[in-house]
C-alpha cells in the first residue's frame, strides 16, 4: 500500500506532470509565473485547493453519488466543491495575506476554472482511487504544478536580463521555455 502511494506521488508530480505532460492548468502557469514569490503563493494555494478538493470530491462521490446512482452529476458537484474551496482560500488570503492576494489578482479566482483541479477530481474517479489514494494523487499533482510554476518563474526572472530577439520577446520565449521544460520532464519517465 505504501509502495503504491509512493509510485502515485512520483508519477503524479514528476512523470505525469499536470502542466508539462497533460497540459492542464496552463492559464495560471503562464500568467502567474513572472515572479517566484507570486508563483510560490499560487502553488501553495493550488496545493491546498487540489488536496482538499480531492478529499471532499472523493468522499461525496463514494458516499453520496455512488449509493444513489447519480454518478452522472459528478462534474457539476465537483465544480461546486472547487468553487467553494477557492472562495475560502480567497477570503483567507484577503484577510491574512493581502500582499499575496493583490499579487495573484485575477488568477486566484481562476483556480475555480483551472482545469487541473477538476481534472484531478475526475482522474481519481476514473482510476477508482479511494479517498486516501485520491488525496495523495491530488497532493502530488499540485506539488508537480508548484514545482513547474516556480521553475518557470525563476527562468523568466533570469530571461529579463538576456538579449532576446524582438520576435521572441514576451510570451513566445515563455512558450519556448515551457516546451523545453516539458521535454526535460520527459526524462523523469525512466523513474517508473
Amino acid at each position: 500500500m505504501l509502495k503504491d502511494l509512493l509510485v502515485i506521488l512520483i508519477a503524479s508530480s514528476l512523470v505525469n506532470n499536470v502542466v508539462l505532460s497533460q497540459f492542464l492548468g496552463l492559464c495560471p502557469f503562464l500568467g502567474v509565473s513572472k515572479k517566484t514569490e507570486t508563483a510560490t503563493g499560487m502553488g501553495v494555494a493550488v496545493i491546498f485547493v487540489i488536496t482538499l478538493a480531492s478529499a471532499v470530491a472523493g468522499a461525496i462521490y463514494q458516499f453520496i453519488l455512488q449509493p444513489f446512482h447519480i454518478e452522472y452529476l459528478q462534474t457539476i458537484v465537483f465544480i461546486l466543491v472547487i468553487a467553494a474551496l477557492v472562495q475560502f482560500v480567497e477570503m483567507f488570503l484577503k484577510k491574512f495575506i493581502p500582499g499575496l492576494y493583490q499579487s495573484l489578482g485575477v488568477y486566484l479566482p481562476l483556480i475555480t476554472t483551472n482545469c487541473a483541479v477538476l481534472g484531478v477530481a475526475l482522474t481519481n474517479v476514473q482510476k477508482n482511487y479511494g479517498i486516501l489514494t485520491g488525496i495523495v494523487n491530488g497532493f502530488a499533482t499540485a506539488v508537480g504544478f508548484t514545482i513547474s510554476i516556480i521553475i518557470l518563474a525563476g527562468i523568466r526572472e533570469k530571461l529579463k536580463y538576456n538579449d532576446i530577439p524582438e520576435s521572441f520577446q514576451g510570451m513566445p520565449i515563455v512558450l519556448v521555455t515551457a516546451g523545453l521544460m516539458a521535454i526535460a520532464f520527459c526524462g523523469f519517465s525512466g523513474l517508473l
